[in-house]
């Protein structure tokens, strides 16, 4: 991350070192106009305008000083320059105005570039912040380097600028209760959003799986509810002390984004009531949740404790932020717990909470739990709250903002009662931990299935809303960030960029100015501005229709056809070596009459690349068909007790229960589960028979199970993995008729995820069809 000390220090060595600039040259991601977001009025005259040794900033007030000292520190790194701020305007400037009478709003400015000059006029220090921001995207994209770059013409082209954001909250929400998010990595995405002029960080600090934030007059809610033991049997830990809170708080301040503190109540409190257990109604011991899901442990509404204890935690969070929201959740809150405690209906009938046709008599009790709070914050610290759109269920409270995520209805609703909504909807593409490519070639999500393209065509203002003329109600749009399986930092980063680009675009510019095309070839050169800041952003891979998979069986040519998720340059080889961008380029599908190896990867305008997909094509004849004398319908199991996390060691298990299921559902239903899974005894099942192939042909086989043989051939191999979206399928040519099948279940937890939660099925998908279809009981015999 950039702070404004070592950015000076950085910028100072490198001019001691004296570096030259060399022969200038001109990168491909370099030409042309690349703002993102896009301005709303930007007109391109003759000319450029060349940043130089005797390049100078010229302000006239503190506030001005102190944006200008930010981006003179950030140019010295990359440039090795010595660029000053000082209260005189000289040739080849760059002049700061905060000018309160400007015709833009509070976060709007106006940019001129012309061959001698620059000047950035806006009302407040923050639209100087931005308009800065536009003129660095004019520069070269090496301008955000972190060291000097030589053989660069730091040149803008002269353009005239008028420009201000859409929407007045444009943020991210960062997750660290599921996977912690360590201080110096919020920082680097602190950069990020800085960048390109998105205000809002929604830091969700508390949750079942963990507490992140430090209480001090709670000490137990990070000494115990920030640690979990997880499936695999290791403990995960980390929470942010106040100290560091604050630290993060200013950080974010200087690059003027404000930060949504998130405090969940009443339900996904399991991390505080494994700390503090009369928190919950029946006060029963406990630990943070190590599965993700919804947790049905909640706070009680008919003690008073739990709101003692929110008042507490409310008392120290709220001085450590300073915006005027406390975001308090208010999602996902099972009502069950409530239906059977007797203090949870003493308070529903002293309060005179009835059911009515739409909301129960215990979802009214959630609308008073959150509207005493409301009156807490408000009254005591001056805050306002936002809450997702549940806290529309049983009566909205006076000042709330309702952040809407099931869809646009709930923003619509609380527009229509007159409160302000941001929009946040996973079916609009704002849940960008969803999947952006084929899931059978990308890491592990929670599914979903969100390309840039879609993320970017996000409108956060309804037709609806339009036309009764409460479109201004919406007050802005986010994207979230779950962390259940950001198993590390790179892969938040992974998941994170590029589409908060496509967000940044969304919240900011007017909607007739959006063109996706052209935001596509804009990216290009971000992506470089990216790889300054060391972020570990998605690059589309090839894929193949219908399902990416790593093994092609054929029996006479394959034809092996790749896309992209956004045009892209495709390299291959098939000589064993690894593609680089000089490799040969994709242009049609690839032909195999014998086996082989293919490696494919995609290559940016940069140069910089994906990783490689190594593709094992193998001709192959039908494997035969069993004789099978006489057979019965289902498959035999054997089952033994424990808990797995590979299949390793069941060579060695002495005794198993034999039984025949009909179904492969039943492998993964050999003992009763719950939604919480806990107190669950595990186990290991096989099954083994026959499996009917209807017609001969190469089939695709895909399972969630941790094996599947066909044929004594280990097809698809799902060890140490997350049991969801099956990533590792295979293919083989297989005869009609019976062909030996052996499926393998663990029941266990790895990364999050119980595997007795999947169906147990075995899917095939001939080669020549588009869709896998589940192996039928009518199929399986022994």
């Amino acid at each position: 991350m950039k702070t404004l000390l070592s950015l000076c220090a950085g910028a100072a060595l490198c001019i001691l070192a004296s570096c030259s600039e060399g022969p200038t040259k001109q990168m491909p991601y370099n030409q042309g106009i690349n703002v993102i977001p896009t301005p709303v009025s930007l007109v391109q005259n003759e000319g450029s305008f060349k940043l130089s040794k005797n390049t100078a900033f010229s302000v006239s007030t503190p506030e001005a000083k102190t944006v200008a000292e930010y981006f003179a520190a950030q140019m010295n790194l990359a440039t090795g320059y010595q660029i000053t701020v000082s209260d005189k305007a000289g040739s080849n400037g760059i002049t700061l105005v905060i000018d309160g009478a400007l015709d833009v709003n509070d976060e709007g400015y106006t940019l001129d570039v012309t061959p001698q000059s620059v000047t950035v006029k806006a009302k407040t220090p923050q639209g100087l912040f931005y308009g800065m921001q536009t003129f660095m995207q004019l520069l070269p994209a090496e301008i955000e380097s972190q060291a000097v770059v030589s053989g660069i013409a730091w040149t803008a082209p002269c353009v005239t600028v008028k420009d201000e954001p859409r929407f007045e909250y444009r943020g991210i929400m960062l997750d660290p209760c599921r996977h912690f998010i360590p201080v110096e990595n919020v920082k680097k995405h602190l950069d990020v959003l800085a960048l390109f002029k998105i205000n809002r960080m929604h830091w969700h600090l508390t949750d079942d799986q963990g507490w992140r934030i430090e209480i001090k007059k709670y000490p137990k809610l990070t000494e115990v509810g920030s640690k979990r033991i997880d499936g695999e049997g290791t403990e995960y830990s980390g929470f942010y002390t106040q100290e560091q809170i604050k630290e993060v708080v200013k950080y974010a301040a200087d690059r003027f984004i404000t930060i949504v503190p998130e405090i969940e109540l009443p339900g996904h409190e399991l991390a505080a009531i494994s700390a503090y257990p009369e928190l919950s109604c029946k006060g029963e011991p406990t630990t943070p949740r190590i599965i993700w899901g919804v947790e049905d442990i909640v706070l009680c509404a008919g003690k008073e404790k739990p709101f003692e204890f929110l008042q507490d935690v409310f008392d120290e969070v709220a001085p450590l932020f300073p915006g005027e929201y406390i975001h308090i959740g208010g999602d996902e809150c099972p009502k069950s717990s409530w239906k059977e405690c007797p203090l949870c209906q003493k308070r529903i009938r002293e309060e005179g909470l009835k059911a009515d046709k739409n909301h129960s008599a215990e979802e009214k009790l959630q609308s008073y739990f959150v509207q005493r709070m409301e009156k807490y914050l408000s009254d005591k610290h001056g805050k306002k709250i936002i809450g997702w759109d549940e806290i529309l269920e049983g009566g909205l409270a006076p000042s709330a903002t309702v952040m809407s995520w099931r869809g646009e209805e709930g923003g619509i609703a609380a527009a229509n009662m007159g409160h302000e909504a941001i929009m946040t909807p996973g079916s609009g593409g704002m849940y960008i931990d969803q999947f952006q490519g084929d899931p059978k070639i990308e890491p592990v999500s929670i599914g979903g299935y969100d390309p840039l393209s879609r993320v970017y065509a996000y409108n956060p203002t309804p037709d609806t809303l339009v036309t009764t003329g409460k479109a201004n109600l919406i007050k802005g749009v986010q994207t979230n960030l779950w962390s259940e399986y950001m198993y590390n930092t790179d892969l938040l980063e992974y998941r994170a960029y590029p589409r908060v680009l496509a967000l940044a675009e969304i919240g900011w510019t007017p909607l007739a100015r959006k063109d996706y095309k052209d935001f596509e070839r804009r990216l290009d050169n971000a992506l470089v501005r990216l790889d300054e800041l060391n972020i570990n952003y998605h690059i589309p891979q090839p894929e193949q229709p219908n399902g990416s998979c790593n093994f092609v069986a054929f029996t006479d040519k394959a034809s092996l056809e790749f896309k992209t998720t956004r045009p892209i340059k495709v390299v291959y080889t098939i000589d064993g070596t690894e593609p680089t961008p000089e490799s040969t380029v994709y242009s049609a599908p690839i032909e195999f009459t014998e086996s082989g190896v293919l490696k494919i990867r995609s290559v940016l305008p940069s140069g910089k690349m994906s990783k490689t997909r190594t593709i094992t094509v193998e001709k192959q004849s039908l494997a035969p068909a069993k004789e099978v004398a006489k057979t019965t319908p289902g498959l035999e199991m054997q089952v033994t007790d424990g808990m797995f996390l590979n299949s390793s060691k069941l060579g060695e298990v002495k005794e198993w229960k034999k039984s025949v299921i009909k179904d492969l559902r039943e492998i993964t239903s050999v003992v009763k589960t719950s939604e919480s899974m806990r107190g669950v005894k595990q186990y290991a099942a096989i099954a083994t028979g026959y499996v009917n192939i209807p017609e001969d042909g190469v089939y695709y086989i895909s399972s969630d199970n941790e094996e599947v043989w066909i044929d004594g051939k280990l097809l698809v191999n799902n060890g140490g993995e997350v049991k969801r979206f099956s990533r590792h399928d295979s293919s083989a040519a297989l005869s009609k008729g019976l062909h030996e099948i052996k499926v393998v279940f663990l029941g266990h937890i790895i990364g999050g995820w119980p595997s007795n939660w999947n169906d147990g099925s075995v899917k095939l998908r001939k080669a020549d069809t588009d869709k896998f279809v589940k192996i039928t009981p009518e199929m399986l015999v022994h």
